[in-house]
């Protein structure tokens, strides 16, 4: 099949994690559990952040923000693939594949982007506490929240115009469970060399500098926690941060997981098996790892639950 504007006509074939269909019930089930995980721990971090005053700083402005595309990261893979196993249908159209691309780019670009965002605002908040809601003011967090979304509709609709101008024909299988860049340009019967190379470059701008600021954030809270002399004080700066840095380890650790495997294997199982830590698992873990190391969620949590059983 050959197709250039002809985007009618043209659909692609996920292929999955496996053919065999005693295996279907087990995958939709474990994937279903997850997807709805993910959306239930997230939203609950989100109403306990606006219904509780006291969580109504930059930090936790930025942490419900975080929990809203975690939940929109896996509300554009999981459910498309559950109903293709339902429909026992593997086919997904143009334009229906070339969204899933575009969402699939833009939501992680925001992580990485909220995510450094995050390590600035630990940055104010350890190294100058006394200018913090100064310098943190909320026009400067809701700016900074609309430059993350507006950098990643920007480089995701870039991508997107590359795309759409690619030829494709021939067996237009994809060995993934769901609509991933790099494997759609492997089957582009024209030339992909303009997509790989803003690939490269988009992965170096906005995944190495971020990873950068981070890091820089980082060395200058741990020269600040050393110079403290009061323990309590320490404790409770290393605290703020821990969550927020597991979440980092585990954000950037799957992604380097999914690119290191893809360069040593040709399995395309093994890539799909490793692309579920980034899409699926760690959206569903970070709520956890929030509410599990952070005092004043746990108490924002328990306060929203004693409302609401309270109102029943």
């Amino acid at each position: 099949m050959e197709a250039g504007n002809q985007t009618g006509i043209l659909e692609f074939i996920l292929l999955g994690f496996s053919e065999d269909p005693e295996l279907q019930p087990f995958i939709s089930g474990l994937f279903l559990s997850m997807f709805l995980i993910t959306v239930l721990g997230n939203l609950l971090i989100i109403l306990a952040i606006c219904s509780d005053p006291h969580l109504h700083t930059p930090m936790y402005f930025f942490l419900s923000n975080l929990s809203l595309v975690d939940i929109s990261f896996s509300s554009t893979i999981v459910p498309r693939m559950l109903v293709s196993i339902h429909t026992e249908n593997k086919a997904i159209s143009y334009m229906d594949c070339l969204t899933q691309v575009y969402f699939s780019m833009f939501f992680p670009i925001l992580d990485t982007l909220l995510l450094t965002v995050m390590a600035y605002d630990r940055f104010v908040a350890i190294c100058h506490p006394l200018h913090y809601m100064v310098i943190m003011n909320p026009p400067l967090c809701g700016l900074l929240v609309f430059v993350t979304w507006f950098i990643g509709v920007m480089t995701s609709l870039l991508h997107i115009f590359l795309m759409m101008h690619l030829r494709f024909c021939g067996d237009l299988k994809i060995p993934h469970f769901f609509c991933e860049l790099t494997q759609i340009l492997k089957l582009a019967c024209s030339d992909t060399f303009l997509n790989r190379t803003l690939i490269y470059f988009m992965t170096g701008v906005l995944g190495v500098f971020p990873l950068v600021g981070i890091l820089f954030s980082y060395s200058r809270i741990a020269s600040s926690i050393r110079k403290m002399s009061s323990a309590g004080g320490r404790q409770k700066a290393f605290s703020t941060c821990g969550s927020h840095l597991s979440v980092v380890s585990l954000f950037y650790g799957t992604g380097v997981g999914v690119y290191f495997t893809s360069a040593v294997t040709r399995s395309p199982k093994k890539v799909s098996v490793a692309s579920v830590m980034y899409t699926v698992v760690t959206p569903m873990l970070n709520p956890f790892i929030y509410s599990l190391r952070n005092k004043d969620v746990k108490g924002a949590l328990g306060r929203l639950f004693s409302r609401v059983a309270s109102c029943l």
